[in-house]
């Protein structure tokens, strides 16, 4: 099993690494699901407050990946967000390498999709790259991408966290203004969405700095080879060196490029299908696909079972005690090597055995020989002992009252008690309508006697008295 973090995501196996953490697979304790968790690898203050914008975004769209929740534990901090296991956009391109152009087409709709949706919150992306764009495992269905990483995105009008003449994100993705220094604005995030095009369509990283050359001193290129010309157009919109050129919105590249598709030619019939595969392979040992796989509880040891059963079993007679050894009980196997006991829970010490107390194992292990005859002296079994013979719960019809089998400390007040009714102890039943027979109360069942007159006379005088003095001082008020 692994590290369980925070008492709620157990960490199973790394599954990625990004700019400022390492990426698992995590399985959450709580919603019972498999998610991915991102846990922070350094702990200064910069990286840290990075990580915490992160984590702050909550953007929904089914084309954003944005983070779910987070947790911290001591030193540590993750958050998570759902769990994508086809791979990104380069584990595509090594499987497939150029892409056809109508499905590049698709792809490209559902990036600008989910980035217009994160340009509507005020929030520029800074690191659009085919690492971070991560697809769903579809097979040869319909894909499905999902835009990822946020780790160096921020809100416009927000402070930026990078020195001044320092610039962020992934050479070879920048922007011209970007070199320039300039805030970062939307038309940067478009710029690098159209150098991701050209990647797909072209099976390698495009070379943007001769592309911004080339554009500068020549103006707009013709189509490179394999791409038709609609769907160029489209992306020169994205790549034009002057943001002033460019497309200013996603909205509005989506709106052309749904247009340059009608423009392109149906794919052929011996087009091949792209598949998209799961990346992220089997779940380890002790992991099935409802999270973690429980093993089956070794045997417990032999006192914590049969201590269980003490509370369950009847009182065995002391007579039946002489039979019980340990050398007789059925063969247990013996308890794990790492217990319970050894990782902070304890088990408590069974009690101590009394002298008219049984051992309740040997009576589950083994058949209870026949009980021995009641002891008829009064201080025989214990009076607290389990199962033992209670006479007050004991019928009272046609039986006569035997003062010998009440217990001892309730002797000496029966004693009393049949001094003043001897009688009444020892009255004959008598006969009812119907043949049947009642006797008189026990006397441990009748009403106790009240005071003597020689106590009961003085306190009613000192009530009275007191009553009196009550009535006289709310008559002077």
């Amino acid at each position: 099993m692994g590290e369980v973090f925070a008492g709620r995501y157990e960490l199973i196996d790394p599954i990625g690494r990004g700019g400022v953490g390492a990426v698992w697979r995590a399985w959450d304790h709580r919603r019972r699901r498999y998610v991915a968790a991102k846990v922070l690898q350094q702990s200064d203050a910069h990286t840290l407050l990075r990580f915490v914008r992160e984590q702050a975004l909550r953007i929904e769209h089914p084309h954003v990946l944005a983070p779910a929740s987070w947790a911290a534990d001591d030193d540590k901090v993750l958050f998570t967000m759902e769990l994508v296991s086809g791979g990104s956009l380069a584990h595509v391109i090594g499987d497939y390498g150029p892409l056809p152009p109508r499905f590049v087409c698709l792809l490209l709709d559902q990036l600008l999709s989910g980035l217009s949706t994160v340009h509507a919150e005020g929030v520029v992306h800074r690191d659009i790259k085919p690492a971070n764009i991560l697809m769903q495992a579809t097979g040869t269905g319909r894909p499905h991408l999902r835009l990822s990483d946020f780790g160096i995105s921020m809100r416009k009008g927000e402070p930026r966290l990078t020195e001044t003449n320092y610039v962020v994100g992934t050479p070879g993705y920048f922007a011209p203004e970007q070199m320039m220094g300039a805030e970062p604005d939307f038309p940067a995030d478009l710029f690098a969405v159209g150098l991701v095009a050209l990647y797909l369509l072209q099976g390698q990283k495009p070379d943007s700095q001769a592309l911004v050359e080339h554009f500068a001193a020549h103006g707009t290129p013709g189509a490179p080879e394999g791409i038709p010309e609609p769907l160029w157009q489209v992306l020169a919109g994205l790549l034009q060196p002057d943001p002033q050129a460019r497309f200013r919105t996603a909205t509005g590249a989506r709106k052309a490029l749904t247009a340059a598709v009608e423009m392109l030619p149906e794919a052929g019939p011996d087009e091949e299908p792209v598949e998209v595969f799961d990346q992220i392979g089997p779940l380890p040992p002790g992991f099935g696909p409802d999270g973690p796989v429980t093993a089956p509880q070794p045997p417990q040891a032999p006192h914590a079972s049969q201590t269980s059963q003490a509370s369950q079993t009847p009182h065995t007679p002391q007579a039946a005690q002489p039979s019980q050894s340990p050398a007789q009980e059925p063969s247990v196997p013996p308890p794990p090597p790492v217990s319970m006991s050894e990782t902070g829970s304890f088990h408590l010490a069974p009690p101590p055995q009394q002298q008219h107390q049984p051992h309740p194992q040997s009576q589950f292990h083994q058949p209870t020989p026949p009980p021995a005859p009641l002891p008829t002296q009064p201080a025989a079994p214990s009076p607290y002992a389990a199962g033992a013979l209670d006479p007050s719960q004991a019928p009272t019809s046609g039986v006569p009252h035997d003062a010998s089998a009440t217990r001892p400390y309730t002797s000496q007040q029966q004693q009393q008690h049949q001094q003043h009714q001897p009688v009444a102890a020892h009255a004959a039943p008598t006969p009812v309508q119907g043949g049947s027979t009642w006797h008189a109360p026990t006397p441990v069942r009748q009403t106790r006697p009240g005071p003597p007159p020689k106590v009961a006379v003085p306190v009613l005088v000192v009530a009275l008295i007191c009553f009196a003095v009550g009535i006289w001082a709310l008559t002077q008020m």
